[in-house]
């Protein structure tokens, strides 16, 4: 049994450095995976909920994250055609703010939801409940930061069986590499990647 022990901490101990070489030290060799499959989607607004994740001063303006006001003005023009077709709209904020601090180009209407949460949007609010209250079937997040708000809430969204639609210039993060991660996670992490189709602002629209 000694020896048996002896061989198998020796066969540990000769993998602990491939082991180490694969995450921190060696980082930088890691391969990229090739770039995801962008979808156009046509999507039904009584069954589709837009939802526009902290876009709010505390955490999208030209000092916290400048890449996120950069989406703003084409977050707007999706905002505009899903109020059109008449899908529900649900708005969330942050736990240090109010209502009051979504941008101006965003700034919700009267009777359009709104939830405030940390980064699950579902967790300790009545999102469930309102998503379960209109029928909705698919729900397209927008938002920052990706690997916050976006990653938890559109992954918790995928485990509650919901489609996720993600348009990939919807979201912002302070690094590049995080929006992409955040990507190509939701489109290949278990139980999560089945239920979403990665797309852009322009490419959805409302039958």
């Amino acid at each position: 049994m000694k020896r048996v022990i002896a061989a198998s901490l020796a066969v540990l101990a000769a993998t602990a450095p491939a082991f180490a070489d694969g995450t921190v030290a060696g980082w930088g060799r890691a391969a990229i995976p090739p770039s995801p499959v962008v979808r156009a989607v046509t999507l039904d607004p009584r069954t589709t909920a837009l939802l526009l994740l902290d876009f709010v001063s505390q955490t999208c303006s030209a000092s916290t994250r400048p890449t996120c006001l950069a989406t703003i003005p084409h977050v707007a023009r999706l905002l505009a055609r899903a109020r059109a077709a008449h899908a529900t709209i649900i708005y969330s904020y942050v736990l240090s703010g109010t209502m009051t601090d979504v941008n101006p180009a965003l700034r919700p209407l009267p009777g359009e939801a709104a939830v405030q949460s940390g980064p699950d949007k579902f967790l300790h609010t009545d999102l469930a409940a309102l998503l379960r209250k209109d029928g909705i079937k698919t729900v397209i997040i927008t938002g920052t930061a990706a690997e916050g708000a976006v990653l938890a809430t559109a992954s918790e969204a995928a485990y509650r069986g919901y489609r996720v639609v993600l348009p990939y210039d919807g979201m912002s993060s302070r690094h590049e590499y995080a929006q992409q991660y955040v990507a190509w996670d939701l489109l290949n992490a278990p139980a999560v990647g089945p239920h979403t189709t990665l797309t852009r602002l322009d490419l959805i629209s409302f039958r």
